[in-house]
């Protein structure tokens, strides 16, 4: 499945060339993972491999939407086919501006439940940060954030400095290189 997924993500969701990033930066790589994780094989891959890396007490899996969005759902739908009680958060970008000012959208677990945060790309960790800052204010704790994909840019040390443990399925080079090397076949 794993190999499966790194295909799907190199052929779908790596381009290179020059790209500026949210950060502000410029690369000679870019990784939108929705093509892949807005596809049903894409959920089904995603679901399973995400929810290998979750911690084994996490009460639900939550993330900063809109890019964790597919995520929390593929892998709460993959906990409750095995058999587990996994609830999905999504972490709004901004207080909803009616009714509650709700942060937190989803079925929240009790006060000081372990959440795992999930993330579909991380380059300094600043978007899942502020999902796990609105979690921990929120009375929950946040130990461990996995992604898809890490580019390797400064996100493993944020989340370390912040207390955090990051895991994540790929690297950037990985992709990379995958895509790398079916142009090559192609050729």
């Amino acid at each position: 499945m794993r190999r499966l997924l790194l295909e799907r993500l190199a052929a779908r969701a790596y381009r290179h060339g020059s790209f500026t990033l949210a950060s502000g930066r410029t690369s000679p790589h870019y990784v939108n993972c929705k093509p892949v994780s807005l596809s049903g094989e894409g959920l089904a891959l995603l679901g399973a491999l995400l929810l290998e890396l979750v911690e084994a007490q996490a009460a639900a899996v939550a993330g900063l939407t809109l890019g964790a969005d597919p995520l929390v759902s593929a892998v709460a739908m993959r906990s409750a086919l095995d058999g587990r009680a996994l609830e999905a958060l999504i972490v709004r970008k901004q207080a909803k501006g009616h009714g509650t000012g709700a942060w937190l959208e989803g079925p929240l677990p009790a006060a000081g439940s372990t959440i795992t945060v999930l993330e579909d790309v991380v380059t300094t960790g600043g978007s899942s940060l502020q999902a796990v800052h609105q979690l921990r204010d929120a009375g929950y704790q946040v130990n461990r954030v996995v992604a898809i994909v890490d580019r390797q840019e400064g996100g493993l040390e944020a989340m370390t400095a912040a207390g955090l443990e990051l895991r994540s399925l790929f690297q950037l080079e990985e992709v990379a290189a995958c895509r790398a090397a079916m142009a090559e076949s192609a050729r």
